[in-house]
């Protein structure tokens, strides 16, 4: 993961804060978080995976200064955005056995790092499918309505603002990682499907009672610092290939947010698509964000 991940994680940050709060102008009485690593407040603590940041330097930062599973220094974007909505300043993990349904009434994380809207993904690193994540709220719904009741339970499930960041893994720990998706489809029918997934996702969520959500899209991928340090012909610039995909994928997750605004009557979706440029533009400039900012690129 390393600096240019915390990066890309505060740069998110920032725009999601910025974006959603601006869009979402109602009172939002929780903020309810699915996806990867760029989300994941410490699901990946308690499963049997690899992947996990439960250890130095990730988390020292973070009030206490200890890892708290994220994948960060600090907080991550779904702490700000919580944050700014007058709730809690760190939105807890499902699975972390320190927290209740008291704890996750006004905000909880089901994300799990290394996942995508692909079981196979998934399955890369032994992470948390999205279909589980989406189970796991359901069963969170069972918890809270028998902690508040039915009447006021409805009213948070419709009223609370849902996060959705994923997509990365599926091209990079998958796709382009495993062959048995790239014998299947090309890249922009693996596009295809992912979208598809995602639209079952959010309708579903739809009709479980979730009207507000933010889609976020991936980042640009070919610029991440894997990516560039294997970028060895290309002297470890950003692999242009990548970037290409990255923006006709979120293209194409535009499009499903403005089609599913149609389909589903009362749906507030809102897609983020400024990360990608926002994002490219600190990696290219890094000068015009400050030393910090050049730091991190040239650390990549």
């Amino acid at each position: 993961m390393g600096y240019m991940h915390v990066l890309s994680l505060f740069c998110i940050q920032i725009i999601l804060l910025l974006v959603v709060v601006a869009e979402t102008t109602a009172k939002v009485p929780a903020i309810i978080v699915f996806g990867d690593s760029s989300v994941d407040a410490g699901n990946n603590n308690v499963i049997s995976t690899l992947l996990k940041s439960n250890f130095k330097p990730y988390g020292r930062d973070f009030e206490g200064g200890l890892p708290t599973g994220r994948f960060c220094n600090g907080r991550i974007p779904p702490d700000f955005i919580s944050e700014a909505f007058g709730l809690k300043p760190a939105i807890p993990a499902y699975l972390d056995p320190l927290y209740s349904i008291s704890d996750f009434a006004t905000g909880v994380c089901f994300a799990s790092a290394g996942t995508g809207y692909d079981n196979a993904t998934s399955n890369v690193l032994n992470v948390i499918p999205l279909w589980k994540e989406l189970e796991y709220y359901k069963d969170y719904q069972n918890k809270l309505r028998a902690y508040v009741g039915d009447r006021k339970a409805n009213e948070i499930f419709s009223e609370a603002l849902y996060l959705m960041s994923l997509g990365t893994n599926d091209f990079l720990e998958n796709y382009y990682t495993i062959p048995t998706r790239r014998s299947q489809f090309t890249v922009r029918q693996y596009e295809d499907f992912l979208v598809g997934l995602a639209r079952n996702f959010i309708t579903e969520l739809y009709h479980l009672g979730g009207r507000k959500i933010s889609l976020t899209g991936v980042p640009p991928m070919g610029c991440l610092p894997l990516e560039r340090t294997t970028n060895i012909m290309g002297r470890h610039d950003c692999l242009q290939e990548y970037n290409d995909v990255a923006m006709e994928f979120n293209g194409k997750l535009e499009g499903l947010a403005s089609q599913l605004k149609r389909e589903l009557p009362g749906l507030r979706l809102l897609y983020t698509r400024t990360a990608y440029d926002t994002f490219d533009q600190i990696i290219r400039t890094p000068a015009a964000y400050g030393k910090l900012y050049s730091a991190f690129t040239n650390a990549s």
